[in-house]
C-alpha cells in the first residue's frame, strides 16, 4: 500500500508543481502588469529584478571564483546574458505596458518554432520532407506562426462588453490590459522578445554541453544581464526618480518575481527535469493560455477579448505539434543510437578474431 501511495505521489508531485509553476507565473504577470501601469519603468524593473535574483543565485556560482571557468566560458555567458536579459527581458516587459498576459504567454509558445527556424538556417538540424516528424514540425511551425499573426490583426469581441452595462466600471486593483494599450505594438515586441530568447536558447544548448552545472551558467548569465540592462536603463531613463523605489505594491513584485525565478521555479524545474524527462517542463508551457483566459474571462472580463484568447490557444497548439514532432525525432535518434552502440561490441570482436 506505502509503495503504491510512493509511486502514485512520484507521478502526481511534479505534475501538481508544474501546474502550480504556471498559475504562478501568470499570476506574478498580472502583478507586474499592474505596477508597470502605475508607472514603474520596466527598464528599471528588469535591472532590480535581475540584480536581486543575482545575488540570491551568487552561493551557485563557481565561475567567479574559477579562473579556468572564466576564461573559457566569458563570451557565452555575456550572449546568454545579452539575449536572454537585456534584450527579451526589456523587450517583454515593455510589450507588457502596452497590452496583457495572454499575449505574453501566446507569443512565448513561438519560441520552440522559432528555434526550429534558426536551426534550419544555421544548419544545426535538417529538414527531410520524407520524414514525418520532420513534416509534423514544419506543421507545428506553421501553425504557431499563423497563431500569433491572428493575435496581433484579431482581437475580437469583448467577453464583457462595459457599454451594456448601466453603471460604470469600478477601478480595479490588478490591471490585466494596460492602459496604454498599443496592442500591435505590444505584441510585435513580445515577438522580438520570443525570437531573442530564440537565440539565447541555441547558445543555451551548446553551452550546457561544455557546462552541465545549470545553477552556475544561470547564475552567471543573469549577473551579465544585470550590468547589460542597467546600462541600458541608465541610457532610457534619465530621470533620476525612476530609480527610486518605496516600499509599496511594485517593490514587492519585484522581490517576488527575483525569488520565484531564480530560487523556486529553476530548482522546481531541475527537480521535475530529473525525476522525468527532459521534455517533461515544456510540455506544461501552453498551460498558461487557459489559465490566463481563466483569469481573463472571470476577473478581466470588461477588457479581455475572445480573439486574443482563441489567437492564443493556437499558438498553444501549434507548440505541442512542434514539440511532438520534435521528441519523436529525439526517440528516433536515440533509438539508433543505442542499435550501434549494441553493435559495436560485435564489431569489435570480428575485428580481433
Amino acid at each position: 500500500m506505502e509503495r503504491k501511495l510512493g509511486m502514485v505521489l512520484g507521478e502526481v508531485a511534479p505534475c501538481m508543481l508544474m501546474v502550480l509553476m504556471e498559475f504562478c507565473t501568470i499570476g506574478l504577470t498580472i502583478l507586474a502588469s499592474t505596477v508597470l501601469s502605475k508607472g514603474l519603468s520596466p527598464f528599471v524593473f528588469v535591472v532590480y529584478t535581475n540584480a536581486l535574483a543575482s545575488i540570491f543565485l551568487l552561493p551557485y556560482n563557481t565561475f567567479i571564483i574559477n579562473r579556468n571557468k572564466r576564461d573559457e566560458f566569458m563570451l557565452q555567458f555575456l550572449l546568454l546574458g545579452f539575449f536572454g536579459v537585456t534584450m527579451a527581458q526589456n523587450l517583454a516587459f515593455v510589450g507588457l505596458t502596452y497590452s496583457s498576459p495572454i499575449v505574453a504567454i501566446g507569443m512565448t509558445c513561438l519560441i520552440p518554432s522559432i528555434s526550429f527556424i534558426l536551426a534550419v538556417l544555421c544548419r544545426k538540424t535538417k529538414v527531410d520532407l520524407r520524414s514525418s516528424n520532420s513534416r509534423t514540425k514544419l506543421v507545428g511551425t506553421l501553425i504557431s506562426i499563423m497563431g500569433a499573426v491572428t493575435m496581433m490583426l484579431y482581437r475580437g469581441p469583448l467577453v464583457k462588453d462595459p457599454s451594456t452595462h448601466l453603471q460604470l466600471a469600478t477601478p480595479r486593483f490588478f490591471v490585466f490590459l494596460s492602459r496604454n494599450e498599443n496592442w500591435l505594438l505590444g505584441c510585435s515586441l513580445f515577438a522580438a522578445a520570443s525570437f531573442s530568447y530564440s537565440i539565447w536558447n541555441i547558445i543555451q544548448v551548446g553551452t550546457l554541453e561544455k557546462c552541465p552545472d545549470v545553477m552556475t551558467m544561470a547564475s552567471s548569465y543573469s549577473l551579465f544581464g544585470t550590468f547589460q540592462s542597467a546600462l541600458l536603463a541608465l541610457i532610457v531613463e534619465r530621470d533620476p526618480n525612476a530609480w527610486r523605489l518605496q516600499f509599496d505594491m511594485g517593490l514587492l513584485v519585484i522581490v517576488l518575481t527575483a525569488i520565484f525565478g531564480s530560487l523556486i521555479k529553476s530548482n522546481v524545474h531541475i527537480w521535475c527535469t530529473r525525476r522525468k524527462s527532459q521534455f517533461y517542463v515544456t510540455m506544461f508551457k501552453p498551460l498558461g493560455v487557459p489559465i490566463a483566459g481563466m483569469f481573463g474571462c472571470f476577473c478581466f472580463a470588461e477588457t479581455f477579448h475572445y480573439g486574443s484568447l482563441m489567437a492564443a490557444a493556437i499558438t498553444g497548439i501549434g507548440y505541442y505539434t512542434m514539440m511532438w514532432g520534435q521528441i519523436r525525432e529525439d526517440e528516433s535518434s536515440m533509438g539508433k543510437t543505442d542499435l550501434s552502440e549494441e553493435r559495436a561490441p560485435l564489431l569489435k570482436q570480428e575485428d580481433q578474431v
